[in-house]
């Protein structure tokens, strides 16, 4: 059995396979090793700020950095210097110009910020070191961190740099004329030209945004990249003017802190839930990746990922899992059933969740959901405890329940009926599977249509349409023929049409019931008025059996859910027994004991889940 799709893998599949067709733009050609990419390289690589990674394309091709170095160099130059002595240089203002523009602030000669090439020559001039070797070493080293594995300079796209940089150099010398630099540029101009030629994979670039995205850590390794402080300047630059000519039109249709480099890569940040990666390298007239836009842009339309879009507080979205080896509906069942349920309840899976339901939380929520093994035939999710859900978590749970049916597994829910939103992307998302999903009022019915599901796998459902003989009942296993007999004696046949009080609360008890056909239910109602199901008996179960041992009154209504057949054992019968043969009585109460502990210890085992 093929182990289910993931619905973001799905998306991100199809969205390569719709843009794979877009070839507008033009290879960068200015540094002439760039001109030698494969238009048709692309890459996409999504990875939240837990460390799950999703990918497709050419993820593990390598390419130069080149100005997405840029946020991640004026990180290092924050940390070295401090903010302060930083935007004594740097400013953080949106140019107006061209990325490789020869312009000042006016005024004060500074750079306008540091995405711009003049603010990021600047910035790397900041790196502690003092000579080229020692800068590109620190950056390479701290790029590395944040990409979680080690990073080195692409040598050829270096000199190809270093020998055409010329508008750089020009930039670096009216920086040194202004007195931004206070040194010769020479060194961090190399340092520079190095910087822009760190060779990077779509999955380093997927990384690296992750690990702003989880604060300055990386989310695999645990090493911390930048200070927690400074990340939300780097992440403000970024936002302001990461996409050159097009940040402005950036920040409106896609509302991510991006950088994009002349390689082809962009890279955007959502903080505190993801990060993206993406490499093609067509760029449009701003120097920015077309099918990348595109790509950020999707996503963000899909999942509601703009960073305006203000989410409601979620708290953990899992509350509690489990599965049927440990956790019961309200229907007693036969010691071999239950014994069958205990083996094979596993196969199972049971997931409460709670608190809001948006992208992040959805999509934690949707990885629990797949992480499953060979064993798993169906997943229970109880929404009893979720307070919202918007549009992008209905699609990736709708997505997630796509691809756990096409597997042949089940999928049911329980208590969504607050959330109309979830059915309605079901229909649109998977419109031939939708109906296969189970829609549940309360968690012991769909607890219970499970079990019936895997007993019935396992060849072990008794249906209560079958009828039992008394010595098939429960309470009275071990009893000989004689003592059989003895008992059939004392009973009373009665039968309940469907709907039909068969006892109510407070009534008198007048004996114990022995069920031979059909299901009936055990009612109570709550303080507020409500009626809760608390058991559901099937043939070979007794109910009311405490009325006849302490003659308390009911404690709550027995209601026939099908047309039932009983065999009453009156309270004066009972009563009766010790005269026939004590031996019987002790045995029913034996087994009654036994019944009650089983019960009991079921009861505690379901506590301590909802409490670990």
């Amino acid at each position: 059995m093929s182990a289910p799709v993931p619905p973001i893998q799905k998306i991100l599949e199809s969205l390569h396979s719709e843009l794979l067709e877009n070839r507008d733009g033009e290879v960068a050609t200015y540094i002439p090793e760039l001109g030698k990419a494969d238009p048709e390289w692309f890459g996409i690589c999504l990875v939240t700020a837990d460390g799950q990674v999703y990918q497709v394309g050419e993820c593990d091709q390598s390419f130069t950095i080149q100005s997405i170095s840029k946020p991640f160099v004026y990180g290092i130059a924050l940390e070295d210097r401090g903010k302060e002595a930083v935007l004594e240089k740097i400013w953080m203002e949106p140019s107006g110009e061209a990325f490789n523009a020869i312009s000042l602030r006016p005024g004060t000669g500074k750079p306008e910020n540091p995405m711009i090439n003049a603010g990021a020559i600047t910035a790397t001039s900041l790196v502690n070191g003092g000579d080229t070797d020692s800068m590109i070493r620190r950056i390479v080293r701290v790029l590395g961190i944040h990409a979680g594995r080690p990073l080195s300079v692409d040598e050829s796209v270096y000199r190809s740099e270093s020998e055409t940089g010329h508008r750089n150099r020009a930039i670096g010398y009216m920086l040194r004329n202004f007195e931004i630099l206070e040194e010769d540029p020479k060194a961090c101009l190399e340092a520079y030209f190095m910087q822009c030629s760190i060779s990077v994979t779509c999955r380093d670039l997927g990384m690296m945004a992750a690990t702003l995205a989880n604060g300055g850590v990386n989310p695999c390794t645990g090493e911390r990249a930048v200070s927690r402080d400074y990340v939300e300047n780097i992440l403000s630059v970024m936002g302001s003017c990461g996409m050159y000519d097009a940040a402005g039109e950036w920040v409106y249709n896609v509302g991510m802190p991006a950088k994009s480099g002349v390689s082809g890569g962009i890279l955007a940040v959502l903080p505190g839930q993801l990060g993206i990666g993406v490499f093609s390298p067509r760029l449009d007239p701003c120097g920015n990746s077309v099918r990348g836009i595109e790509t950020c842009r999707e996503i963000t339309r899909k999942f509601g990922l703009h960073i305006f879009q203000v989410p409601r507080l979620a708290t953990e979205v899992i509350r509690r899992t489990g599965s049927l080896a440990r956790t019961r509906s309200s229907r007693l069942r036969s010691a071999v059933e239950m014994e069958a349920l205990r083996q094979a309840g596993d196969a199972i899976r049971i997931l409460e969740l709670q608190g809001d339901l948006n992208f992040g939380t959805a999509e934690f929520a949707s990885r629990e959901f797949m992480r499953a093994d060979d064993r798993i035939r169906e997943m229970v999710l109880d929404f009893s405890h979720v307070t919202g859900m918007n549009s992008s978590a209905a699609g990736v749970l709708a997505m997630a329940f796509g691809s756990w049916l096409e597997t042949g597994l089940r999928v049911s829910v329980c208590r969504c009926e607050r959330f109309p939103l979830l059915e309605e992307t079901l229909s649109r998302v998977i419109p031939d599977q939708w109906r296969k999903v189970g829609f549940f009022d309360d968690m012991p019915d769909a607890i219970e249509e499970a079990e019936n599901q895997l007993l019935e796998e396992l060849e072990l459902r008794q249906h209560s349409s079958e009828a039992v003989g008394i010595e098939d009942c429960q309470l009275l296993s071990g009893l000989n023929l004689e003592d059989l007999e003895t008992l059939g004696s004392l009973l009373k046949p009665i039968a309940f049409e469907e709907g039909e009080s068969v006892m109510k609360v407070g009534d008198d008890p007048d004996g114990m019931y022995f069920l031979m056909r059909g299901k009936a239910s055990a009612w109570i109602r709550t303080e507020a008025g409500r009626e809760r199901r608390v058991a559901t008996f099937s043939p070979g179960m007794n109910f009311g059996e405490m009325g006849l041992i302490n003659h308390s009154p009911r404690s709550a209504e027995v209601r026939a859910d099908s047309r039932i057949e009983t065999m009453m054992l009156p309270v004066e019968a009972f009563d009766r027994l010790e005269e026939l043969g004590p031996r019987l009585q002790v045995a029913i109460l034996s087994n009654l004991s036994a019944m009650l502990a089983d019960r009991l210890r079921e009861a505690n085992e379901e506590l301590a889940q909802i409490h670990s």
